[in-house]
Parts: C-alpha cells; structure tokens; sequence
C-alpha cells in the first residue's frame, strides 16, 4: 500500500485537473466537478484542497495572462505532477484490487 493516502475530494480534484490538462484553473475545475459528478463545489473548499495539493507536490501551478474580460486579474492555472499522477494511478490501482477481491456473490442481484 502506498504511503500517499488521497481523500475523495483531493482525488476527485486530481483527476478534474487531469481532465481539464492546460486550462484547469479554479472555476473551470469547480464547474467541470458540478457538471461530471451532479454536486456543488464550494470555491472555498476547492481552493483550500488545490493549495493542500501543490503544498504536498502532486500539483504545480502557473499564473496566466491578465485579460480584460476578468478586469485585468490572471488565472491559476493548475497540473499535475509526476508524484502527482504516480499517486493517481496507485490509488487506481488500490481500488481496482478492492474491487476484484470482493466476491460476485457480495452482490445483489438487481
């Protein structure tokens, strides 16, 4: 098991970045999260869990040029690491080993 544990939020963080790839910034991660898993994201909670995230090393961000349309203010762009997909693909792997171990039976029949 690996010594990198992700909670569900970071995870689903990470792989919102991942999919977004060079124009993940904040609303766009916020939106692209409501839309793929049908639950609001606070900004607030975001943005404390990307800073978690870059503090840790799985993600690296940039700033942005400064447009007129957000009255001069940059975007933080954000992506991930190499520990940062490392982990990803580990925590894949780790559920996906959960996943086969459980037996058919466990299953209810629907």
């Amino acid at each position: 098991m690996s010594r990198h544990q992700l909670g569900d939020f970071e995870e689903m963080v990470m792989l919102t970045v991942g999919i977004l790839y060079k124009e993940a910034y904040g609303v766009a991660i916020m939106d692209e999260m409501e839309n793929r898993l049908n639950r609001k994201v606070s900004i607030g909670a975001l943005q404390t869990v990307l800073r978690r995230l870059e503090n840790k090393g799985y993600l690296t961000s940039e700033w942005g040029e400064a447009t007129n349309v957000r009255g001069g203010k940059r975007k933080r762009y954000f992506s991930l690491t190499t520990l940062g997909s490392r982990i990803l693909h580990e925590t894949q792997e780790q559920r996906q080993e959960m996943f086969k171990a459980i037996p058919r039976m466990a299953f209810p029949k629907s």
